[in-house]
């Protein structure tokens, strides 16, 4: 639970003057801060307008009155229309672009006091989308904020609201909330880590797909980076200690010697290939001066997989985007290109070539007081695509001069597997079907006679070198004579 809340006053103040001279009657958004949990504190950076969908209407409405109840009431019987899929989707895109630490807490409004109290279910379950499309991992918060701005009377109200199955309201729960300075106060870490996972591809896996057995590589290697230690400046962290200095702070991890996962995989079954999933990663991580160093090391491992998984979700995105549109096709256009699966949807156990699969390049443009957000670039697109999702999902001006964004990652990430159909050594029920096959094709002993056995060979090889040593101590014993 966030006990305090603690707001940048001047983006705060910011958004409170555009919507005071907008006039629009309500506004929907969301909430970006990072939640502490040994401060037990949220600090909120910014206010992000959820835009117009894609019919150009916006994410929020009033519903008109009850024209019935008379003039009197019309004031008090509005209520808040809120799409609530589109504020989730936004949400989930806006989750993508943010780095270690950086969070969706919440949802903000702004809207009359009546139809406030008059809409809390519809609030309270918009919370709870925006929640669903972009969880806080590695946080115990089962809460998020709802922030309201309320302009008559002009005042500003935060809560916690608690996201369960059943939403009533009593789900809303008020904190403390304030106004400070808390970009200033912020410290920023980075860390280039570079990783590189060999896992078999077994012929009875559970995990069928490229995406299956990705997601599943994912996984292996943050339960790795759980137990790795860090280097901060190339010094070893500390649980409790704290960070004051001002400027970048590298970030290094060291990942402990673990048992081979492989190997115990290979005792499970018949492997029939080897994948390699490797790259370098770029990832940055902002520190309030009050939260201990761990917290830094925690929100950098976080980032990592999250970004791993941003990467692999837009890939798979794209897939079902074009299957979609395969699908409009003629029946027998549809039937030669879904001929050739997509490779994200690639059985990788039958197949008898390797494949290859390269991920989105994860780029960094400035946002607020040295905060950095990201986007990913396919290898064919260019920086105008992350100025346009910056204008667009975050409601920033678009970053004019190039040099400000950064593209660390120059080495590709890339996921590549190696087929053993050609080079693996056949199982004995394999030889027994090749033996049988031969029999019944060649005819029985004449097919086999025609095959060289590798016995025979031995027993040649063992009477040439007898019949060698035997002449050369013959010819040892003469000469000596």
């Amino acid at each position: 639970m966030a006990k305090a809340v603690v707001g940048e006053e001047t983006r705060l103040s910011s958004t409170e003057d555009r919507l005071s001279q907008s006039a629009l009657p309500s506004e929907v958004g969301l909430i970006i801060g990072k939640f502490s949990s040994a401060l037990g504190r949220a600090f909120l950076f910014d206010l992000i307008p959820t835009p117009p969908n894609d019919s150009a209407e916006p994410a929020s409405a009033l519903t008109e009155p009850d024209k019935k109840k008379g003039p009197k009431s019309k004031s008090d019987s509005s209520s808040l229309f809120i799409d609530k899929d589109w504020v989730a989707e936004h949400a989930r895109q806006v989750s993508r672009m943010l780095v270690g630490g950086m969070k969706v807490l919440g949802l903000y409004v702004w809207v009359g006091d009546a139809a406030f109290k008059n809409s809390t279910i519809m609030l309270c379950q918009t919370v709870k989308g925006v929640a669903d499309a972009a969880p806080v991992s590695g946080v115990d918060w089962d809460e998020r904020l709802l922030l309201h701005i309320c302009y008559s009377p002009r005042r500003w109200n935060c809560r916690n609201c608690l996201l369960s199955s059943n939403i009533t309201s009593s789900s809303l729960r008020p904190c403390d909330f304030k106004m400070g300075k808390v970009l200033a106060s912020l410290q920023t870490f980075k860390c280039m880590h570079n990783f590189n996972l060999r896992l078999p591809i077994l012929r009875d896996s559970k995990l069928q797909t490229m995406s299956d057995v990705l997601r599943h590589a994912i996984a292996i290697h943050a339960k790795e980076l759980t137990s790795a230690k860090a280097l901060i400046d190339g010094k070893l962290v500390t649980e409790s200690e704290s960070y004051s200095s001002d400027g970048v702070h590298e970030v290094e991890l060291l990942l402990p010697f673990l048992n081979n996962s492989s190997i115990e995989a290979c005792s499970q079954g018949d492997v029939v290939g080897i994948l390699s999933f490797s790259g370098l990663i770029c990832s940055f991580a902002y520190l309030n001066s009050k939260e201990p160093i761990s917290q830094a090391v925690s929100d950098i491992k976080g980032d990592i997989i999250t970004s791993l998984q941003s990467r692999l979700d837009i890939i798979c995105d794209e897939v079902d985007v074009d299957s979609d549109n395969n699908h409009d096709v003629g029946s027998q256009a549809s039937n030669e290109i879904s001929a050739e699966k997509p490779v994200p949807q690639l059985v990788l156990h039958l197949l008898r070539k390797g494949c290859s699969l390269s991920f989105p390049r994860r780029v960094f443009a400035p946002w607020l007081g040295g905060v950095f957000v990201c986007d990913y670039l396919q290898p064919s697109e260019t920086v105008e695509v992350l100025k346009d999702h910056c204008m667009e999902l975050l409601s920033m001006k678009a970053p004019t001069d190039v040099s400000t964004i950064l593209e660390p990652e120059k080495e590709v990430l890339s996921f590549k597997t190696k087929s053993f159909w050609d080079v693996a050594v056949p199982s004995y029920s394999e030889i027994h079907v090749m033996e049988g096959k031969s029999k019944l094709g060649g005819g029985g002993e004449s097919s086999s006679s025609k095959t060289v056995k590798p016995g025979h060979i031995n027993v040649v090889a063992a009477g040439l070198i007898l019949l060698l040593s035997v002449l050369v101590g013959f010819v040892l014993f003469v000469l000596k004579g």
